[in-house]
């Protein structure tokens, strides 16, 4: 095949791995969102002079004190802990910071990504419904109280559902990144378990066939051996007689290991269709495969070297975006044809695999080509006698 099994499960890693690192990019674009509404409040409040310098500066800090915590609850949520010391720090940071919006109502966005942040790593519907109205009470009771008590009792409420249904918002958006991220590393996670298992159940098919083979021919073997030490000496010639039992039996069972080795080193054509379309696609190339027809078992097994060797060089040979393979009946032949987007340009000498590719498909009569198309097309093209 075109990558061992090691290589396929770092790959699947790397990919989690960068998806991993997205996430966590994306929540860090966030954090600039929420900082440059307060920078700018900030310098609009320091302007005008409704803060000093000592204020501005301790803001200014909390501000970033703040952001570094909720990115430390991004950092290591995403890695599956849950940093309750980093949880009460920044809720602190957050309600400390709220009171800035006596300066700017733009200071609300604190709040509101402190709830949308932490909300990740708490599943309840309850306790983020909680959150979210503790999020609009502390802005309707800074903003709405900022200049003296409201003029009638609906506008603190009105401020209040505005918020609370702005921090739901934003809560459902993590929300939504974050089940992508679980539901991630749960097809990571199924993956393996998937290997394992079929690992796990060669293992016991293989164990099984051993047993069968050589059960039976072993116990012979055992008893055969056992009467013929018995029988040396008074009955020499029995004893030459079962030795030579004992020895058929050996060879009987050696020509049958060798005949099961083969049936594992056989390659068959479904089988491997399917894996070479699990490589490709762990590769990054789009995988297109036809059903193939009913036929001879030689045939099957010609073609299927075919494709192994060919989604081999796709791999190494070529930067492919799309792979097509096609098994169709043509006449009294059947025709394999394995085509790819990407061909690099030919340097140095030829490989041996298509030269013991051509020799195996000539074996059966056929014919193996490999032609270029067009700028970046290749073409792996084998007909065999039907």
């Amino acid at each position: 095949m075109g990558a061992t099994t090691a290589e396929l499960e770092e790959r699947a890693a790397g990919r989690l791995e960068s998806y991993r690192r997205v996430m966590y990019r994306t929540f860090l674009f966030s954090a600039a969102a929420v900082a440059m509404p307060c920078a700018a409040a900030l310098a609009s409040a320091y302007r005008e002079g409704e803060i000093g310098l000592p204020i501005t500066i301790a803001a200014a800090l909390g501000t970033v004190l703040f952001l570094r915590y909720n990115t430390r609850l991004i950092r290591t949520g995403l890695k599956g802990r849950l940093p309750r010391r980093d949880i009460a720090a920044s809720g602190a940071l957050a309600l400390v910071l709220s009171l800035m919006m006596l300066t700017h109502p733009l200071w609300c966005v604190v709040p509101v990504f402190w709830v949308s942040t932490v909300a990740l790593w708490v599943r309840s519907w309850r306790r983020q419904a909680a959150l979210c109205a503790a999020a609009g009470l502390v802005c309707a009771a800074v903003i709405s109280f900022a200049d003296g008590p409201p003029g009638h009792w609906t506008v603190p409420l009105l401020v209040f559902g505005v918020f609370t249904a702005a921090s739901a918002a934003a809560l459902y958006t993590n929300v939504y990144y974050r089940r992508m991220w679980d539901l991630h590393q749960e097809a990571d996670a199924a993956r393996e378990a998937q290997a394992r298992l079929a690992v796990t159940e060669e293992r016991l098919r293989f164990s099984r066939d051993l047993h069968d083979l050589l059960g039976h021919s072993l116990s012979l073997i055992a008893v055969k051996s056992e009467l013929a030490m018995r029988m040396a000496e008074d009955d020499p010639a029995r004893a030459r007689e079962e030795m030579a039992d004992v020895r058929r039996a050996a060879r009987d069972a050696l020509r049958e290991v060798r005949a099961a080795v083969r049936g594992y080193r056989a390659v068959e054509l479904d089988a491997e269709l399917a894996g070479v379309r699990a490589v490709l696609e762990a590769a990054g190339v789009r995988c297109e495969i036809g059903a193939p027809p009913d036929l001879a078992e030689d045939t099957r097994t010609v073609l299927a070297w075919v494709i192994r060797e060919g989604a081999t060089n796709v791999i190494k040979h070529s930067e492919a975006a799309r792979c097509a393979i096609s098994i169709a009946p043509y006449g009294d032949s059947v025709v394999l044809e394995m085509s790819n987007d990407g061909a690099r340009a030919s340097g140095g000498a030829p490989g041996s695999g298509l030269a013991g590719l051509a020799e195996r498909v000539e074996v059966l009569g056929g014919t193996l080509t490999a032609t270029r198309q067009g700028r970046d097309g290749f073409l792996l093209r084998a007909v065999v006698p039907a």
